[in-house]
């Protein structure tokens, strides 16, 4: 039967499903998949997705929105509708030395310093990963594609706008690559229903003592650009074979 939020039917989604939070970059995504196979299954709410094959393997694209709230009920629901592969193809805020706007970061684990993934866990100590094969075909297509992936700790957070004075610098000096505000549900579910979950993210600004995200936010076109390049790996990444 329908889920409440996607509003489609067992099948109409594949095993391998790629999850950006803005609907117009989901339609973006099905646009790359093979002429004529794109369909959509999902806009309710506004929640585009939809279903078509890329190189002949099926696949699906289905917004997530922002933050891990709604990342989550469109999870629940497609666990529920046979997805088995869930790729996140998101931004981030970079904050790790080294890292500049439009750089690639591959997560290979989030602090869940979200209330969502706080709320599952009732509070009990939790370090939610990504699937370490679908990770590690990711690095690989980014590798193929010439591009160097930074891979590690991000931290998936409720605030956007964090005025704390040492809010990068805390996060910096544990280890963490970049905030972001989704993947520590994903990777908690996906673990809990048995299934594969991965996260490519790009560095939309940076975040520093010195700069601050609206100085650094990298304009419009160069962020498109730099996401499309993420998305083809994604798509490299999650049919191979």
């Amino acid at each position: 039967m329908p889920q409440i939020h996607l509003r489609a039917e067992e099948g109409d989604y594949a095993p391998l499903v790629l999850l950006p939070g803005d609907p117009n970059r989901a339609r973006r995504i099905s646009e790359r998949f093979d002429a004529g196979s794109a369909r959509e299954v999902n806009a309710h709410r506004g929640m585009l997705g939809f279903t078509g094959t890329y190189h002949g393997t099926p696949v699906s694209v289905q917004t997530s929105g922002m933050g891990t709230p709604s990342i989550s009920i469109v999870v629940e629901e497609l666990l529920r509708l046979g997805a088995t592969r869930l790729i996140r193809v998101g931004t981030c805020g970079g904050i790790a030395p080294g890292l500049r706007t439009g750089d690639l970061v591959i997560a290979t684990a989030a602090c869940p310093t979200d209330g969502t993934t706080n709320t599952y866990l009732h509070g009990e100590a939790y370090a939610p990963a990504a699937d370490f094969a679908l990770t590690r075909s990711l690095v690989d297509a980014a590798a193929a594609a010439g591009i160097n992936a930074r891979t590690g700790l991000v931290a998936s957070v409720d605030v956007f706008y964090n005025t704390d004075d040492d809010y990068a610098r805390r996060w910096r000096e544990r280890g963490v690559l970049a905030f972001e505000m989704e993947a520590s549900a994903l990777f908690f579910l996906a673990a809990r229903a048995g299934v594969q979950a991965a996260c490519a993210l790009t560095v939309s600004d940076v975040l520093s003592e010195e700069v601050s995200t609206e100085e650094s936010y990298l304009p419009l076109d160069e962020l498109d650009r730099a996401i499309d390049r993420m998305i083809g790996v994604a798509l490299e990444a999650g049919t191979e074979g």
